[in-house]
């Protein structure tokens, strides 16, 4: 279904505030923002560029190249890949989860998940690593606990919702968010719930959550309403709260500041970003705002590194921020209309994957193209994980690589 014509969208938007609880992922799977939703896809009136012939600064290298399945079969979800105990695990939307050395990427296990009929279950958010459990969420509201060392089934918990985050262990709880708003602790080894906070969302929403940020056993949780709040991590009990973006505007639309990026956190200081309403830096020691930029939004996700942020906007943009006030300090435009994943920092460059399964190496220091290779036929939107000298990326289609650069 398309909507070309600026008249469908007010009876759609009716459609779904009735719904109670709707998100911008009913038309399209696949959304970088509120016009590729009402038009079916950014390619409708904004195409993504072109890519240019440059000289290449750097040589990226293909390290291995795997696969995981059907990835996400198109969707938007939160398969994101984890690294730990010299493995990287991974997950597609069709049940199955897989583990792989690092340095070879060869096949360590291999399991399909099933429900109680015997049939697949859809991950949506994961995985998440525990000292001996790999934990996955799904489309359905389960909660499920693999074995870290070879895949058996542990526990199945059934939780509110969806489960559109990864999830996050840390003393022995596993922290689940769904799309309902609830923060769910379990007991890694049991499944049971020791707690949970319930949130009100609202009635308009983009699809997706953000994963909870864990620092000195409080959780930091950023909401659809534009807030950041901090949760105990031993009960749940309520911290503060703190709104970071103010929604503007006359109707739902122009009021959507979900914030459904990972938080990250340097020095005291976290710093996150919404959907349209710009980005923030919060004292985590009572949730005071230190500095707004209202001019740079995400929905896709930060990273950092000593000094500066480094931001992927809706418009396919990539910019480097200055941590102490905000501040925009270089944005680079070559890749507009790309969809780019959140950027990851890789020694000295920041890294992107984009909507044709391209991976680009950025210089940090003025945001230039350094470098590119294509890993898959499908786009890459997880965020690439970068461990020592190597980036592991994970694209839609399931392509699981590991890449460097020289």
């Amino acid at each position: 279904m398309r909507f070309t014509h600026p008249l469908t969208i007010l009876p759609l938007l009716v459609a779904l505030m009735l719904s109670g609880c709707a998100t911008f992922d009913t038309v399209s799977e696949s959304i970088s923002g509120i016009k590729d939703y009402f038009t079916g896809g950014a390619d409708n009136a904004d195409p993504p560029s072109a890519l240019v012939e440059y000289t290449p600064e750097i040589q990226a290298e293909l390290l291995w190249k795997e696969s995981v399945g059907v990835g996400t079969d198109g969707q938007t979800l939160k398969l994101v890949p984890a690294i730990g105990n010299g493995r990287i695990y991974a997950a597609d939307r069709d049940g199955l989860a897989q583990a792989r050395d690092l340095s070879t990427g060869n096949l360590a296990w291999e399991v399909e998940i099933e429900d109680e009929n015997g049939e697949e279950v859809h991950f949506s958010g994961g995985p998440g690593l525990g000292v001996g459990a790999v934990i996955l969420g799904t489309n359905d509201g389960e909660v499920i606990a693999l074995n870290i060392e070879n895949g058996a089934l542990l526990w199945k918990t059934s939780v509110s919702s969806e489960v559109m985050s990864v999830p996050v262990v840390a003393d022995g709880i596993v922290i689940i968010r769904t799309t309902d708003g609830s923060v769910i602790a379990l007991n890694e080894k049991t499944g049971q719930k020791s707690w949970s906070y319930e949130h009100n969302v609202p009635a308009l929403t983009v699809r997706g959550t953000g994963a909870p940020l864990n620092i000195e056993d409080t959780l930091i949780e950023g909401y659809d309403n534009g807030k950041l709040m901090a949760l105990r991590l031993e009960d749940g009990k309520y911290v503060w709260e703190s709104s970071v973006t103010i929604p503007k505007g006359r109707s739902e639309v122009e009021r959507l500041v979900d914030i459904d990026v990972d938080p990250i956190e340097s020095r005291g200081v976290i710093y996150t970003a919404s959907y349209n309403g710009g980005s923030a830096a919060v004292s985590i020691l009572d949730g005071d705002v230190l500095w707004r930029n209202e001019a740079v939004s995400s929905h896709t996700g930060l990273s950092q590194d000593e000094q500066y942020l480094y931001i992927s906007n809706s418009e396919g943009h990539v910019l480097q921020l200055d941590k102490r006030t905000g501040s925009s300090l270089w944005e680079q435009k070559d890749l507009h209309g790309r969809k780019l994943t959140a950027p990851a920092v890789y020694q000295g460059y920041v890294v992107v994957g984009d909507i044709e399964g391209y991976v680009h190496w950025l210089s940090s220091t003025d945001g230039r193209q350094m470098g590119r290779v294509q890993v898959a036929g499908e786009a890459i939107d997880a965020k690439p994980v970068v461990v020592g000298d190597t980036v592991y990326v994970y694209a839609k289609d399931g392509t699981l690589a590991a890449l460097n650069a020289r």
